[in-house]
Formats: C-alpha cells, structure tokens, sequence
C-alpha cells in the first residue's frame, strides 16, 4: 500500500510537473526535474525485505511516465528499474540524510538516469540529439532535480510516516532513519 501511495503521488507530481513546467521563462524551460527518478531512487532506498513491491512500482511509475511523456514504451520502466536497483545497492553504503547529502545524492540519481535512458536509446536505436546539447540538457535536468530532490524526499518521507506502526518507527522515518 505504501508503494501504491508514493507511486500515485509521484505520477500526480509528474502530470503537474508536466503541465506547469513548460511556462517558465527562460533556461529553466529546459530544466524539467526527473520526478521519476527521484521516485524510484527513493523507493529502492527504502526498500524493506522484499524488492517485489518497489520493482512493481517503478515498473508501473515508468509505464505512466511513458504514457504522458511520450518516449518509447518501456524505455522508463527500464531506466527506473536500473535507478531503483542502484539506489537499493547504496542503501547501506549512503546515508542520505540532511539537505546537503539529499540534494548530492540526487544529483547523482539524475545524472545516473540520464546517462542510463541515453545508453538505452543508443543500444536500441532511438534517434538522438547531438552529443552536446544532449550533456547541455543533462546537466540542466540533474541541477534540477538537485533543487527540487529535498522537498520531493520529504513528500515520501511523510507518506512513509503515515503507514508507520508505532510513534518511534514514525519519527524515524521522518528524520530519514528508517530504512
């Protein structure tokens, strides 16, 4: 239920994103943040035990994020999935707490899915800008998402708190200590 939960919130971010992005003013139009990135990082973060649910998750975040965004069918399930996998393999590694370690790790998660959803393209056949306005475009998306990445953690942090079972589990899932 608490994957269903950040999953819908996220395809809702998405669509407002999408929707809202495209009138501001300058640069910044092209500095769309990677709302489904940041979701998939956060969900292979956190994950508990299981991987099913947060694979399903993504895989389902990734399909809606095709759907509206228009890319390829799959090519985000799969570029979600591999970001999910990373963000679940530096979970005991990275402890991302606080506004400078958030902002850093998601930074690193979008450039990391940038680079992934061109090395898909470029295994696949998908047409491609050129090389510099395609590094142009990833740097603008990872400074982006780097801006946006705390408040869209804390969002999830919140949903997490509210499936929590006892007040102590909930007060560490917000101070981001629970995994």
């Amino acid at each position: 239920m608490r994957t269903a939960t950040i999953v819908l919130v996220a395809y809702m971010l998405c669509v407002i994103v999408a929707s809202v992005w495209r009138y501001l003013p300058g640069f910044t139009h092209d500095a769309i943040p990677a709302i489904g990135a940041l979701t998939a990082a956060y969900l292979g973060h956190t994950t508990r035990p299981h991987r099913a649910p947060v694979a399903a998750g993504v895989l389902v975040l990734g399909y809606l994020i095709d759907v509206i965004s228009g890319t390829p069918v799959g090519m985000s399930c799969l570029v979600l999935g591999l970001t999910a996998d990373i963000a679940r393999s530096t979970q005991q590694r990275i402890f991302v707490r606080g506004t400078a370690m958030t902002i850093g790790f998601c930074a690193f998660i979008a450039l990391f899915a940038g680079l992934a959803k061109i090395l898909i393209s470029v295994l696949f056949g998908v047409p491609r800008p050129p090389v510099g306005l395609e590094l142009q475009q990833l740097a603008l998306v990872s400074m982006s998402t780097a801006i946006f990445g705390p408040p869209v953690w804390k969002l999830f942090r919140r949903i997490d708190a509210a499936y929590a079972r006892t007040h102590r589990e909930r007060d560490a899932t917000l101070e981001g200590l629970a995994p």
